[in-house]
């Protein structure tokens, strides 16, 4: 059987990790089987087992395609020409923007639901808010000294602003009648707004 080429198998890999999102949308990723994964991607067993050992490899794969959407926003925010808390507040809308996608929320829920009990995904998540956490503290920190937002911790303020995210998404899993987005992006404006000088 001839081999497929590297971007039919990153297609196939993408098509398979896209289903497990839906499918993790509608019963989370603990209940969720790998004969669901491969139904909802068109593929067979045997070839999610070509991309994957083990149904938690997937969860891995879910993880850090997040964190790479993630971290692409925030290499786009990084290079546009915007004053600190325009870029802060940017951020912070797409982020919350990802949130109203069930399968992110549900999926969010279900990392920091095994972040406690399996040290893979706790090192992984950890790695990348740690990767977050550097870009905004630089972030604030810059905008501090040009003068655009009151002197605050910048580290302490990156960890609020990724723990709001993180902490939103997990909430809107267990209740998703508990607080509408839009709602939550205007308190959020009302935040960044507080800590401009403009």
């Amino acid at each position: 059987m001839p081999r497929l080429a590297a971007t039919e198998r990153d297609v196939r890999r993408h098509r398979l990790i896209d289903a497990a999102l839906r499918c993790v949308a509608s019963k989370g990723f603990r209940e969720l089987t790998v004969d669901e994964v491969c139904a909802a991607a068109g593929v067979s067993k045997g070839t999610f087992y070509g991309y994957f050992e083990t149904k938690h490899d997937l969860l891995i794969a879910l993880l850090d395609e997040d964190a790479a959407a993630i971290e692409h926003l925030m290499q786009q925010l990084d290079r546009a020409e915007l004053p600190g808390p325009e870029r802060l507040r940017q951020f912070a809308r797409a982020f919350l923007e990802r949130s109203e996608g069930p399968g992110i929320t549900q999926l969010s829920a279900d990392l920091w639901g095994h972040m406690l009990t399996e040290p893979a995904v706790q090192t992984r998540l950890s790695e990348a808010v740690a990767r977050r956490r550097v870009v905004l503290r630089e972030w604030v920190q810059h905008s501090v000294q040009a003068g655009e937002m009151v002197d605050i911790p910048a580290n302490a303020f990156a960890s609020i602003l990724l723990a709001l995210g993180d902490g939103l998404m997990i909430h809107a899993s267990a209740d998703p009648a508990g607080f509408k987005w839009p709602n939550i992006r205007k308190a959020l404006d009302a935040l960044l707004d507080g800590i401009s000088t403009a």
